[in-house]
């Protein structure tokens, strides 16, 4: 059989994506279109591209055959990783020869074999693109080979590039990537000024070179902080050169994210007092009135009571959750897997929400839905948090979209605003304690940054997965997976 390698459309579908990055457009969105360009003209039944930190990877962009993957994390012990980050930096594999979860929920959707290139920046990987075929598809390799490596060596240059890539905001890798590097002599005139220091300073070499270095020069050895006049924070580090006697090497990052971090620290004790304040508070308030003015109340008065105690106790308790969270990675004990029927327990976690929120919720829910493998009990928790989630960042009254559907080796549930959105490099951001995206007006909009973080550990409990994405027209789209039971 001939090698289904279209080269035409493989070039169109590449001059798609550099037109969508001069156009301003950057990142995951650039990677998705890439992936669904490509797939076809090379013959294959899926894409997906898979970023690496030191932890381990995440499938961050997917088309066809695997888009489901989107979200699903990678343990950097799993076999299969580690077989695909050693050795060639192409080459192509059976995918049941490699031993793991993923690769076996791919064989049972019928994909079998594919051809893998590593993304590397001086030899730093930062991920791998992964062309997935099924068993009937043509085998012969060698210019196939060749597309996928230099498609991989695309992606790598828009790592490079620093435009919206790696959505992952920490770790070595965007370490080597981000840090500026400078020579400066005895006098502290630059002679060497990297493409990083010029964007990090905002000083191209043609105006550094020659100069003063633009911040202090810290002693050899010792490291500095220091602020920027337009707000953003570097740790400059400064050494000899060796062999020269005279020239010391400068390397700095932007820490503005660190800096930021041990601030929202600071917040989030504040905000969550605050937090546990306000129900406690209410719910002493009523109990009091209930306790001393039991007699004199009508019933209507009584029973409206108990449900704002109610309500508060939900509340305080889905607080309690969320500071479990912050005591360890791993979060809330883990539990059994067992089957379940995931559109009641759907149904049954909306009739438990804050009546402000499940007044919003419309649930479309199929009545064909296979069973689901979890913890039926810990489905409360994440659409309590995905649900309200969507409505701080809504506008009051409009719907929040609950759906679910299922494929051959998943089923997925789905909760989709018509609010704010996300931008696309704050897809896994959102994930990390403490963080939130409209950090500079928390007034707006409140909390201690902590609901997704915990919507993660407790799908990831359960061998499931979890992402985010913007929805088209406005808004975000929560996608929650897990394993069919």
């Amino acid at each position: 059989m001939p090698e289904q390698t279209d080269f035409a459309a493989l070039i169109a579908g590449h001059h798609t994506a550099i037109e969508m990055i001069n156009a301003g457009d950057s990142g995951l969105p650039v990677l998705t279109r890439l992936l669904r360009e490509v797939q076809p003209a090379l013959g294959a039944a899926g894409a997906a591209f898979v970023e690496f930190t030191p932890s381990g990877g995440r499938v961050i962009a997917a088309s066809g055959g695997c888009e489901w993957t989107v979200g699903r994390p990678l343990s950097a012990t799993d076999p299969a990783v580690v077989c695909l980050l050693t050795g060639p930096r192409i080459r192509q594999a059976r995918i049941e020869h490699l031993d793991g979860q993923l690769t076996r929920e791919l064989v049972g959707s019928g994909l079998t074999w594919m051809v893998v290139a590593r993304a590397e920046i001086g030899g730093v990987t930062v991920g791998s693109l992964h062309v997935l075929y099924r068993e009937g598809d043509a085998h012969r390799t060698d210019t196939r080979h060749t597309a996928v490596g230099y498609l991989a060596t695309c992606i790598a240059h828009m790592y490079g590039d620093q435009h919206g890539l790696p959505v992952h905001g920490d770790g070595p890798v965007v370490a080597a990537l981000a840090d500026g590097l400078a020579v400066v002599d005895q006098g502290g005139t630059v002679r060497l000024w990297n493409p990083a220091a010029a964007r990090l300073t905002g000083r191209p070499a043609a105006q550094a070179l020659n100069e003063p270095l633009p911040f202090p020069l810290p002693h050899s050895g010792r490291a500095l902080d220091h602020r920027l006049p337009d707000g953003r924070w570097l740790k400059i580090n400064a050494g000899e050169l060796p062999g020269t006697g005279q020239l010391r090497v400068v390397t700095f990052r932007d820490i503005t994210d660190q800096q930021r971090r041990a601030h929202d620290r600071e917040l989030f004790v504040a905000v969550t007092s605050h937090e546990l304040r306000t129900p406690v508070t209410v719910i002493k308030g009523y109990a009091d009135t209930l306790n001393e003015h039991w007699d004199s109340l009508t019933e209507a008065d009584r029973r409206q009571a108990a449900q704002i105690i109610g309500q508060r106790a939900n509340d305080l308790a889905r607080l309690v959750d969320r500071l479990l969270a912050t005591t360890a990675e791993t979060g809330p004990g883990v539990e059994p897997s067992v089957p379940f029927d995931l559109a009641a327990a759907l149904r049954a976690a909306a009739d438990n929400l804050p009546g402000e929120v499940r007044r919003r919720l419309r649930l479309d829910l199929p009545g064909d839905l296979p069973t689901a493998c979890g913890h039926q009990q810990s489905l409360t928790t994440v659409l309590t948090e995905l649900s309200t989630n969507a409505v701080k960042y809504s506008a009051p009254d409009s719907p929040i979209e609950v759906s679910a559907d299922a494929d051959g080796q998943t089923i997925a549930f789905r909760v989709a605003d018509r609010g704010i959105g996300i931008r696309p490099e704050h897809v896994e951001r959102a994930f990390d304690r403490f963080w939130q995206g409209e950090s500079g007006d928390r007034r707006r909009y409140p909390g201690a940054g902590l609901g997704l973080y915990l919507v993660r550990q407790l799908v990831e409990q359960q061998n499931g997965w979890v992402s985010l994405r913007p929805r088209v027209g406005g808004g975000t789209v929560a996608e929650v997976r897990l394993p069919r039971g």
